[in-house]
């Protein structure tokens, strides 16, 4: 035993969250109503795809899937944060997000939101989203043919998605839609940013903040 030459280990070191969850009950008829609403209240076009004018959706419509989304933030805070003060964690702005057949979202990040959340409303097969890694520049200095891609040597992952799922991850993620050239019908999805409400840092190591 002593002689037994120890196996190597591979690591990968200071991963970025992707939070996926589903919820199990089907749109009921006042959520189809709600998201008709919004997209009659007015879209305004971005460089390759839609976005509803009102950007509070939260506020007085889909209750319950803003309930949903508040229950599955609480977990991403308790098991990904782990903060040790109470602090509340709040859905910010809301909004409605159309892309049609062949159309795409450009690369973008979150400013001014801690945790950014996405929820599907209608998908279709091979619809996916797009995360870049922040260090890409930098790995990119050296560029390498690859053989197959992991997740070590990837610029960009996509992971698939469906009706009724939610994605959670760190609003400082870079993530993007990529065309869907076999697409039929809309891709439709809810975005929206969180922030905190409490006290954070120390005082005496005079890093404390404290929000309300």
């Amino acid at each position: 035993m002593t002689n037994q030459q120890k196996l190597p280990a591979l690591h990968g070191i200071f991963p970025t969250p992707v939070y996926i969850t589903k919820r199990d009950l089907d749109f009921s008829l006042n959520e189809k109503k709600d998201i008709e609403d919004v997209i009659k209240e007015g879209m305004h076009r971005n460089p390759a795809n839609s976005a509803s004018n009102n950007t509070y959706i939260f506020n007085n419509k889909l209750k319950e899937i803003k309930q949903f989304c508040e229950q599955q933030i609480k977990i991403y805070v308790e098991k990904i944060i782990n903060p040790k003060e109470d602090l509340d964690f709040y859905i910010t702005q809301s909004w409605l997000n159309i892309t049609k057949p062949g159309q795409f979202h450009h690369s973008h990040y979150h400013s001014n939101s801690i945790i950014s959340g996405v929820f599907y409303v209608s998908t279709e097969e091979d619809d996916k989203i797009i995360f870049g890694d922040p260090n890409k520049m930098l790995k990119d200095i050296i560029s390498f043919k690859l053989k197959e891609q992991n997740p070590f040597n990837s610029a960009i992952l996509g992971f698939p998605v469906n009706n009724n799922e939610l994605i959670l991850f760190p609003s400082w993620l870079e993530h993007a839609v990529e065309p869907n050239e076999r697409a039929t019908t809309d891709r439709i999805s809810l975005s929206f940013n969180t922030f905190v409400r409490g006290n954070l840092g120390d005082t005496h190591s005079l890093t404390e903040l404290i929000l309300k």
